[in-house]
């Protein structure tokens, strides 16, 4: 019987790879067992389709961009990364 800690990371690993049929089995005996394991995945697998939605959604050039971060603040990186002052 797996733990909840295996459960967990086999979870995670089904997310990119298929499991040998010998964990899925165990997976799925222990999902069945569990309260909380089916929750997690359930939580795993949102944040999967939201990335990929996100993903899909935004334009190649503003995929690494902090879209929270203040002009102000975004000003002040671009000033250290050249190796200017922040105070200039």
């Amino acid at each position: 019987m797996l733990t909840c800690k295996e459960a967990a990371q086999l979870l995670s690993d089904s997310l990119d790879r298929k499991l040998p049929l010998s964990q899925r089995i165990s997976l799925r005996i222990h999902l069945l067992m569990c309260k909380l394991c089916p929750r997690f995945q359930k939580q795993l697998q949102f944040l999967k389709d939201i990335l990929n939605q996100y993903q899909r959604e935004a334009e190649p050039e503003n995929l690494f961009i902090a879209v929270s971060l203040s002009e102000d603040a975004r000003g002040r990186i671009r000033r250290a990364l050249a190796g200017g002052s922040e105070n200039s």
